[in-house]
């Protein structure tokens, strides 16, 4: 496999500025908004020095934080639906350079803002996939506001919840190695899935619990259909120097046609649809000794995510729960690759990982 030339997409400038002058504003508040108001809690609990939030927005309001931010939290998610998009935390006028402005959602819309925030000089952490994720464009525009201003972009969320990950591989490539391939299982709720998934309950009820404890995304077809590997190749690619497009990530999607016309309010039921497939799938496996994972892959060929059956000894089919478990192979590391794992879903360790970006940049 050929190795991957230049640089990492991603500048490590961080921008100057005292930490007490920094301000917080979330964007954001279901399930990871609320971990990482909780954790934000905990950690002034702790003494740890974090800068004020400002306001808070979901799709819905736009709050003023206060010192109540558990009560402008409830408020928020209080608030009535609206019938078109809110655009009153675009601006963000009340953020200066040198703020924080925290990506909690999923948004195409917000991560659009992403190159747009840095170039006014305000610093971004996000658990949002699609900045580096999805389209190319807005991957470099984010690097070139980056390069203009000096201001700072935590993504350590995207990937991992927060492992080490894209810190070890841009900081090898930073470091002159050259990537020749990347591996993993990066889905942690795909990964939790298949961990589980010994045909003594229907892959169907084994997704609804992921789903109910908040292992997979609202719509578990998001994860099914492969398009959150995809994102996270895409994120990894492009931080190992390989400016990949979308289109040119193979994937493998695991909803069948039925499922995937099925309205929301349909989905439970509908979810059945994936046993028959799944079942053959897994005796598949059983018959030629290994275990299903579903892997996500790039090298200097290309890039390609599907379900795969892994001989037990294979370096991704071990780990457990939601583990992310990734294979990295360069000019250091071409005979034993270098292995990252631990547990890759979750509200609570995205929000710690989210927490840990703030406070690189308060630092």
């Amino acid at each position: 496999m050929s190795a991957l030339a230049g640089p990492g997409l991603h500048p490590s400038r961080t921008r100057a500025g005292a930490a007490a002058t920094r301000r917080l504003a979330l964007l954001g508040t279901g399930a990871v908004g609320r971990a990482f108001v909780a954790r934000y809690r905990l950690l002034q609990e702790r003494g740890l020095s974090l800068p004020p939030v400002l306001w808070l927005a979901n799709s819905r309001t736009v709050l003023k934080a206060g010192r109540d931010l558990e009560a402008a939290l409830a408020l928020a998610n209080a608030a009535p639906a609206r019938t078109g998009e809110l655009q009153g935390w675009a601006e963000a006028e009340a953020l200066r350079a040198g703020d924080v402005l925290v990506d909690a959602t999923a948004s195409e819309l917000v991560a659009n803002w992403h190159p747009e925030w840095l170039v006014r000089g305000v610093n971004v952490v996000t658990a949002n996939k699609l900045g580096h994720g999805g389209l190319l464009a807005r991957s470099q525009a984010i690097c070139e506001a980056q390069a203009r201003t000096g201001a700072s972009y935590g993504d350590s969320a995207t990937v991992g919840a927060g492992l080490p990950l894209l810190r070890s591989l841009r900081g090898l490539v930073a470091g002159g190695d050259h990537i020749h391939a990347v591996e993993g299982v990066l889905s942690g709720s795909l990964a939790w899935l298949f961990n589980h998934y010994d045909g003594s309950r229907p892959f169907s009820a084994l997704v609804a619990e992921a789903a109910s404890a908040g292992y997979t995304e609202p719509d578990p077809r998001v994860d099914l259909s492969g398009e959150d590997v995809r994102r996270k190749l895409l994120i990894l690619a492009r931080a190992a120097g390989l400016p990949l497009e979308i289109r040119q990530v193979r994937v493998e999607s695991l909803v069948p046609p039925a499922l995937e016309r099925a309205p929301a309010d349909a989905l439970v039921p509908a979810l059945g649809e994936l046993d028959a497939l799944l079942a053959g799938r897994l005796d598949q496996a059983r018959a030629l000794g290994g275990c299903l994972r579903f892997v996500g892959s790039f090298d200097g060929e290309g890039a390609q995510a599907s379900l795969q059956v892994l001989p037990p000894a294979h370096p991704l089919a071990a780990g457990a729960g939601t583990d992310t478990r990734v294979a990295i192979r360069s000019d250091r590391y071409r005979d034993q690759p270098l292995l990252i794992q631990g547990p890759g879903a979750g509200a609570d360790i995205t929000a710690a990982a989210l927490l840990d970006d703030v406070l690189r940049m308060a630092a």
